[in-house]
């Protein structure tokens, strides 16, 4: 993974898909209780990855 650019929440995940996207300019959330809170106090709804990737 080649960092480019301020990294977000994934930074500090496991998971080699979720490291993928740690350095997109998406303000992304891995799967947790302050996802979730925040998408509820903003009354907006949660866009979910499942995580799929593939080589072609």
């Amino acid at each position: 993974m080649e960092a480019q650019g301020k990294p977000n929440r994934l930074v500090n995940q496991k998971s080699p898909y979720l490291l993928q996207h740690a350095f997109n300019p998406i303000d992304w959330y891995p799967w947790s209780d302050e996802a979730f809170e925040k998408a509820r106090s903003e009354d907006k709804p949660v866009f979910l990855s499942i995580g799929y990737s593939t080589c072609h």
